[in-house]
């Protein structure tokens, strides 16, 4: 394979890129619509893919540690396989009989809690929890929301009005109040993270009642990814519920990044918390990569909905859609995918702990199987965000081909993010450049 590195844009915009790269941005640039970007800084074709590897046009091979989307891995075999036969079969929608269709939900259904036994195909995330947010406002009767303060849940308008993430530019709705992520640094002296969220959600119950605005839902990533991944203590989540259903509202968990065994201990983020949610969100690794997205519910939740209300997506639900999905749950199965992501979560974050100990610049890592966070200051001792050197960081990797990116309001923390195919040899190979990286930089 070639040893060349990737060509640099410089601070004024010029670029060495390869010319047939730089005609392709050239020509993106004047036909693409407003708000596309690279998701790195200097942008790489990738032709081929495997595994959690992507290939470029000049056969260097990059570790991908940060696309979740193609869970069981890039150009998996058996998900192919899948959407190649029911392509040359036929593509219905769910206004037919599709016995596929039917033992897909069957299957799925057993992964979740008996209380949660219904299931909506939508396309995407953002789609998933729009539709959740309609349905709690349906069931209840009341319009607000409770989300966390840097939350990301989808680009619809209904979805971007509760996701504070997306920026100023981008107004939160009028219904919508936002409360602290679980940081346990944020309780005040003696306070449990439970009783700081249980005062959090109160706070914003009330506020919104004081506005006119009875509570539909409170919605959460299960790794409060976008507010700077925190996933511990275990439990915590059960005060917040608890203040919810006192109000007469809905918790939607919201796995559109979190699930299908991404934390490692258990297929569903909110497993770890032994709660129970009224509504789940699903999408990303769903379809490895195919368009296709889930709304699990509680039936008394949802039934009244259906009953009254005709609710269809022309393309979710699709046989096609569906094969990649049900592919998905065969490899889960047959490559014991959960127990190999706790084994390597593990790994992965004990390096990444003993390659960061001594560093001044590291805050703390966090996180849960193949999901953590590094979160990067200018001293621990102060804990003020370091974006430039987070950032720096990034950049470095990318040099030496592996791939990560950076979440929190700050953007300062590393985000570490795999797909679920990430290998043993994957982990050692991602923790041997990441300590030349830290040797430079932390």
């Amino acid at each position: 394979m070639s040893a060349r590195l990737p060509k640099r844009i410089d601070a004024n915009g010029n670029s060495d890129l390869p010319e047939r790269l730089q005609d392709i941005i050239r020509r993106r640039n004047t036909v693409l619509g407003p708000g596309y970007q690279f998701s790195e800084t200097i942008p790489v074709e990738f032709v081929s893919s495997f595994g959690a590897h992507l290939i470029d046009r000049d056969g260097n091979d990059y570790l991908d540690a940060y696309n979740n989307v193609q869970g069981v891995g890039h150009s998996h075999e058996h998900v192919l396989e899948a959407v190649s036969r029911q392509l040359a079969a036929t593509n219905t929608d769910t206004r037919y009989p599709q016995e596929p269709l039917v033992a897909y939900a069957e299957r799925l259904l057993a992964t979740f809690p008996s209380e949660l036994s219904k299931l909506s195909l939508p396309c995407t995330g953002s789609e998933a929890n729009d539709l959740a947010i309609r349905v709690a406002r349906f069931h209840t009767g009341g319009e607000g929301v409770i989300a966390t303060r840097w939350a990301f849940h989808g680009r619809t308008r209904e979805v971007a009005s509760f996701s504070p993430m997306l920026g100023a530019g981008s107004p939160l709705g009028p219904n919508v109040r936002l409360i602290d992520a679980p940081d346990p640094r944020l309780c005040v002296h003696g306070q449990s993270l439970e009783e700081h969220m249980q005062q959090q959600v109160r706070s914003a119950i009330a506020d919104l009642e004081r506005h006119g605005y009875k509570l539909a839902a409170l919605i959460a990533d299960s790794a409060f990814t976008s507010d700077g991944i925190f996933t511990d203590p275990v439990g915590f989540m059960h005060g917040i519920v608890n203040e919810v259903h006192a109000a007469g509202g809905l918790y939607i968990a919201d796995e559109v990044q979190s699930g299908f065994a991404q934390l490692g201990d258990s297929m569903w983020g909110f497993s770890r918390h032994g709660v129970v949610p009224d509504i789940v969100t699903m999408g990303k690794a769903m379809g490895n990569g195919f368009p296709v997205s889930g709304v699990v519910f509680r039936s008394e939740v949802s039934d009244e909905f259906g009953q009254k209300v005709s609710y269809f997506n022309t393309l979710g639900g699709r046989s096609v859609s569906v094969a990649a999905a049900s592919a998905v749950l065969d490899v889960f199965e047959k490559e014991n995918v959960r127990e190999r992501v706790a084994v390597n979560g593990a790994t992965l974050r004990a390096g990444l702990e003993e390659l960061t100990r001594d560093s001044p610049y590291v805050a703390e890592i966090r996180g849960s199987g193949l999901y953590l966070g590094v979160e990067i200051v200018e001293h621990r001792d102060a804990l003020k965000p370091d974006s430039a050197r987070c950032e720096s960081i990034i950049k470095d990797l990318r040099d030496h081909r592996v791939l990560i990116s950076r979440t929190g309001p700050a953007g300062n923390v590393l985000k570490v993010r795999p797909p679920v195919a990430f290998t043993d040899s994957d982990v050692s190979r991602f923790l041997e450049i990441f300590a030349v990286v830290a040797k430079k930089l932390l």
